[in-house]
């Protein structure tokens, strides 16, 4: 095997970012709100967090790394007077670009800012930026010392540039629309306290509005738990291409890109909490909908089997649906170790098997002698699975089903979840029959794209399905990860990130 790409992160899957920002106009300060607007999100990103606000004039921030702490009653003023302001902006942080060594962590955490000739603006951002090398290409004729630690780097500096150019915020983010490429989901605020969001044009990345009962406070979320946990009112989703502002009298909504929706369908599956509503509908309700959907594509099976467990979490709720449809007894056996938070996505190699064993306890005399279907959000590598599988074998299981609610991933994404090479996704090579045989399971049994798609209340089109199918939405995207493919299949050893490498840009 020759090796092909070089010096990128080797420290596993993880997935993106999570935003918040509010905006306070009865001088209350809005630390309380962004605190916990982030908490209720912080499943995803366990890496880092950070928060900044905004008060006469100044930026004020506090970053650090792991999850979010919990405050003590008698430190609270202490982050009141080290976060002062009524505007404020809020991260919490897996690495999907940039080294994911502690010195660049730190450095790479959100949210960050930029200035330059007066101008100075900060953002928080969720997502991932493709077409990286051209635009640090550009910024670097603006900025000679730039520094690249994370995409929102790119993205500040690159708004920044359009900001001395027009000096008028909507045309600096429409350009920003227009030339970079991929999936963003921004938060952010100006140097005169200018509170704003946007999304790209293909929407890849959720981002939502809502508001205080009083209307004294106006709010941007990831995900409608961050405006829950604070007793705000959904008001609206950010819709693709659409750039918001805020000020007194609410939202001031502008649509600057005419793109494609193509939202992440993973989001359903395993990243977003199954409290989040999408378009209306609740998360944990399409899971539900997905185990239903597994019932009706392998009859066979379920006939045969006796009881169906899931792998909790992100499974519970699609064997709700499996018990649903069956009318097989949903044996809560398997359970998760509350404080053992490590995602198997987020692990080094040599921890990955040693976690995932300690995460998932399994009642053995529920299960002995039984044909057991057990139900799981996603498979990526097939370690968390052929983990969990070896167990139920030791403890006596007769037989082991496998279902999936998400197809079978074949291609890398570059929209900010980092399964960014072919080579470590193990349905790149091989099919559903040699899955089983590898993880240990009798049978693996993916839902169907169009079941999942059906489920999700959105039509295909509306959907980036790209790791399933292997059509992005987005050219560059479309171009490396053809190439890629082509090279691996020819046997070249992926080394890091496809979207990270030069060549890698260069020869698609």
């Amino acid at each position: 095997m020759r090796g092909f790409l070089f010096g990128a992160c080797r420290s596993g899957i993880q997935i993106g970012c999570g935003v918040f920002g509010a905006i306070n106009f009865e001088k209350q300060p809005v630390f309380p709100y962004i605190y916990w607007g982030m908490r209720a999100q912080n499943h995803r990103g366990h890496q880092s967090h950070g928060f900044l606000t905004y008060d006469n004039g100044k930026f004020h921030i506090y970053r650090n790394l792991d999850l979010i702490p919990k405050i003590k009653t008698n430190a609270i003023q202490e982050w009141f007077g080290r976060l002062p302001g009524q505007v404020g902006i809020a991260n919490v942080r897996y690495t999907t670009s940039g080294k994911c060594d502690e010195k660049s962590l730190i450095k790479g955490t959100q949210p960050v800012t930029a200035s330059k000739n007066g101008l100075k603006l900060a953002i928080s951002f969720n997502g991932n930026v493709v077409n990286t090398f051209q635009l640090k290409k550009e910024i670097c004729q603006k900025f000679p010392s730039f520094s690249y630690e994370c995409d929102a780097d790119l993205i500040s500096h690159k708004m920044l540039i359009e900001l001395m150019r027009s000096n008028d915020l909507a045309s600096a983010v429409e350009t920003c629309m227009q030339e970079i490429e991929g999936a963003f989901s921004v938060v952010g605020i100006t140097k005169d306290g200018e509170f704003f969001a946007f999304r790209d044009p293909n929407g890849v990345r959720p981002l939502c509005a809502g508001h205080s009962e009083n209307q004294a406070t106006y709010a941007f979320s990831s995900e409608t738990v961050g405006l829950d946990i604070n007793s705000f009112k959904r008001d609206f989703e950010v819709e693709p291409g659409e750039f918001v502002t805020v000020s007194k009298n609410g939202f001031h909504r502008e649509q600057l890109a005419n793109g494609h929706r193509a939202s992440c369908a993973f989001e359903f599956a395993y990243f977003a909490r199954p409290d989040s509503c999408f378009d209306d509908r609740y998360v944990y309700e399409v899971r539900e909908e997905f185990g239903r959907n597994l019932v009706k594509e392998n009859s066979t099976i379920v006939k045969n089997a006796d009881i169906v467990i899931s792998v909790p979490e992100t499974g519970d709720d699609a064997a709700m649906g499996v018990h649903e449809a069956s009318g097989l007894r949903w044996e809560r056996a398997s359970r998760r170790h509350r404080y053992v938070t490590e995602r198997a996505f987020i692990l080094l190699n040599k921890e990955r098997h040693a976690t995932i064993d300690k995460k998932v306890n399994i009642l053995a005399s529920k299960i002995k002698g039984k044909h057991v279907i057990i139900t799981e959000d996603s498979i990526v590598r097939g370690d968390t699975t052929k983990v969990v599988i070896e167990k139920l074998r030791k403890m006596g299981a007769k037989k082991v089903y496998l279902f999936v609610t998400f197809p079978r991933i074949i291609g890398p994404c570059f929209y900010g979840i980092d399964m960014a090479t072919y080579g470590q996704l193990i349905g790149s090579k091989h099919n559903a029959e040699e899955i089983a045989h590898v993880i240990g399971a009798d049978a693996v049994c993916y839902q169907s794209i169009e079941n999942l798609v059906k489920a999700t209340g959105f039509t295909r089109d509306q959907l980036c399905l790209a790791c399933v199918t292997g059509k992005y939405p987005t050219p560059l995207a479309q171009k490396i990860a053809d190439e890629m493919k082509k090279r691996f299949m020819e046997g070249y050893e992926e080394a890091g990130r496809l979207y990270e490498i030069e060549e890698a840009i260069q020869k698609a």
